[in-house]
């Protein structure tokens, strides 16, 4: 059972799992602790993604956009839309803007001087760090990133980003995957 819960000091909401037994679980916003029976539930369902979609929804209204989330199919929809959307600038393209050759950095990767992060996005390197470890720590989780060319902050701050959206949870300074 998934439930969108809410801070009384700041007014976030997150999700809550019945799996997580914790007794207590903070704000992801302003760190407050509540007890978990005492928080206010919602929006209550078996399915994650209905659960995600439910808070999305009340954070629209919130928000006064309404109108601006009906047009969107769901969250899951909009997140695979992001994923699949050519934003940004590419890493090829930032190096060549910033001056660097990006041919010679393609000649020392060949030679081996210099490592490969791979096709994983720094995203993917965090949740996978929620997956393979048993309910670790923000530096175990933070370790793990940087072993894999995560910077300490930006996972940091992903790992901050997957507990605001309900993807994970943090009790007691552990987190796991939702």
């Amino acid at each position: 059972m998934y439930a969108v819960v809410g801070c009384n000091n700041c007014s976030n909401l997150w999700l809550l799992s019945d799996a997580d037994t914790a007794q207590t679980a903070n704000c992801s916003r302003c760190g407050k602790t509540h007890q978990t029976r005492k928080l206010r539930r919602f929006f209550e369902s078996d399915d994650h993604a209905e659960a995600r979609q439910a808070r999305a929804a009340l954070l629209a209204g919130k928000q006064g956009a309404n109108e601006a989330f009906q047009k969107v199919d769901s969250v899951a929809e909009m997140e695979r839309q992001l994923e699949d959307a050519d934003v940004g600038v590419g890493d090829r393209e930032y190096l060549e803007r910033s001056g660097f050759d990006t041919a010679t950095i393609d000649d020392a990767e060949a030679a081996g001087d210099v490592s490969s992060r791979g096709s994983k996005s720094r995203r993917d390197v965090v949740t996978d760090a929620l997956r393979e470890q048993e309910r670790p720590t923000e530096r175990e989780v933070l370790d793990y990133a940087t072993d894999r060319g995560v910077p300490a902050e930006a996972a940091r701050d992903l790992l901050k980003k997957l507990t605001q959206r309900g993807e994970a949870s943090e009790s007691r300074g552990r987190y796991r995957l939702l």
